[in-house]
C-alpha cells in the first residue's frame, strides 16, 4: 500500500510542483488548500489555481479555514511583539505552529503518514544517532531553511520537501513542460496578511488603536524631532525619518515606556553578542559547552561565524567573531553546522 501524504498547496508553482512529484514517486497524494487570512480576490484566485492544478495532476482537493487558529496564533502575536518594540516573523510562527503543527495532527488523525510542502530545504536521518536533521535546499537562492528551524523531531519525521534537491528555474521549468495553469506565476514577496506592506497601519486596524506621536532622541536624550507613532519603525532603519539632519542617523532602539525612538550612527547598531529563548534544537538535545557555528539574524542575512553557549536550558548566548548589523529584538537567530541547521531561537 502507497504511503499517503496530504501536500499543502498554495496555488504557487512550487507545491503544484511538488504535487506532481510525489505522485510520481509513488506516493498516495491528496492536496489541501489552508485558507489562513481572507484578503478577498486574491484568495479566490489562489483557491482556483491550486484546485486546477490537483485536477490537471489527478489527485483529490480540499480546502481548510484556519483563519481562527491564524488570527490567535499567528497574528495576534505578530501585534503583541511590535507593540513591545520587538520585529516579529510570522512566517516561522505560522510554520511551528500551523503548517507543521495543526496540519500535521489532523493529517495523522486521518491516517496520512505524512504531509509535504513547497518549502526548499532537505530532511535526512543520521543513521549514527537516529535524529532527523534539517539541511539547506540545495539551492542557495531560494533555501528556506531559516524559517523551518522551529520543527522538531516529530515533525521533521512525518515531512517531506520534494523539492528540496532542485533549484527554483527547474521547478518552473517543469511546471512548464506539465503545463500547469500556475507555470509562471510570480513568487509572493509580501507578509500574506499585510500584502501592501504597511505593518502600522494593519496593526492599528486590528487592534482598533492608534499609536500616539513621540520624540525621536540620540542616544544621548537630546531631543532631534517628533516621530509619528512607535511602530512605525524597524531596527535600522534610515529612510522615512522625516527629519533633517546633519549627518545619516539611524534606528538604534525603542524605548516603549517613554515612547522614544533612539537614533545613532551607522557604526553604533553593531554589536557582537546576543541572546536568544524559545528555543529548539534539532541535531542534539542540548549543546555540551560552546560551539562553533554560523548564525543568521535574520533571513536575508548572509551567515557569519560564532560561538554559542546554552545557558539556563531555554537560553542562547551568540558571540559573533565580527560585530553584526542591527540585531533585532523579536527576529529568529539561526545556528548552522555547514548545511545543517544545529537549531535557533527568538532574539531577546
Amino acid at each position: 500500500m502507497n504511503k499517503k501524504v496530504l501536500l499543502g498547496i498554495s496555488g504557487g508553482v512550487d507545491s503544484a510542483v511538488s504535487a506532481h512529484i510525489l505522485k510520481a514517486q509513488g506516493f498516495d497524494v491528496t492536496a489541501v488548500n489552508c485558507l489562513f487570512y481572507k484578503n478577498g480576490h486574491s484568495d479566490t484566485n489562489a483557491v482556483e489555481d491550486a484546485r486546477a492544478v490537483s485536477q490537471r495532476l489527478g489527485i483529490p482537493f480540499r480546502t481548510a479555514d484556519m483563519t481562527d487558529s491564524f488570527r490567535e496564533k499567528v497574528i495576534e502575536n505578530f501585534a503583541r511583539t511590535y507593540v513591545k518594540g520587538g520585529t516579529p516573523n510570522p512566517c516561522i510562527v505560522c510554520n511551528k505552529q500551523l503548517k507543521f503543527g495543526a496540519m500535521l495532527e489532523r493529517a495523522l488523525e486521518e491516517g496520512f503518514d505524512y504531509i509535504a510542502t513547497g518549502h526548499y530545504a532537505r530532511i535526512e536521518k543520521d543513521a549514527a544517532t537516529g535524529r532527523y536533521l534539517l539541511k539547506k535546499g540545495l539551492d542557495p537562492y531560494k533555501d528556506q531553511s531559516y524559517v523551518l528551524y522551529c520543527l522538531n523531531q516529530k515533525q521533521l519525521s512525518h515531512t517531506l520537501f520534494p523539492l528540496g534537491e532542485m533549484t527554483k528555474e527547474q521547478s518552473r521549468a517543469l511546471a512548464q513542460e506539465l503545463e500547469l495553469v500556475n507555470a509562471k506565476k510570480g513568487d509572493s514577496q509580501d507578509i500574506c496578511f499585510i500584502p501592501d506592506g504597511d505593518y502600522a497601519a494593519f496593526i492599528e486596524r486590528y487592534l482598533g488603536k492608534t499609536f500616539p506621536e513621540g520624540s525621536f532622541t540620540d542616544t544621548d536624550g537630546n531631543i532631534l524631532g517628533t516621530h509619528k507613532g512607535i511602530i512605525r519603525y524597524t531596527i535600522g532603519q534610515r529612510k522615512g525619518l522625516g527629519l533633517a539632519l546633519p549627518a545619516p542617523m539611524y534606528v538604534k532602539e525603542k524605548d516603549i515606556e517613554r515612547n522614544r525612538v533612539i537614533l545613532s550612527d551607522n557604526e553604533s547598531l553593531f554589536s557582537k553578542e546576543l541572546y536568544a529563548d524559545n528555543i529548539n534544537l534539532i541535531t542534539c538535545d542540548r549543546l555540551d559547552g560552546p560551539v562553533r557555528v554560523k548564525a543568521k539574524i535574520r533571513y536575508a542575512h548572509k551567515e557569519q561565524w560564532a560561538t554559542v553557549t546554552q545557558e539556563n536550558g531555554d537560553l542562547l548566548h551568540i558571540v559573533f567573531d565580527e560585530p553584526q548589523r542591527a540585531v533585532a529584538r523579536g527576529q529568529s537567530a539561526v545556528l548552522y553546522d555547514k548545511d545543517t541547521v544545529v537549531g535557533g531561537g527568538i532574539i531577546l
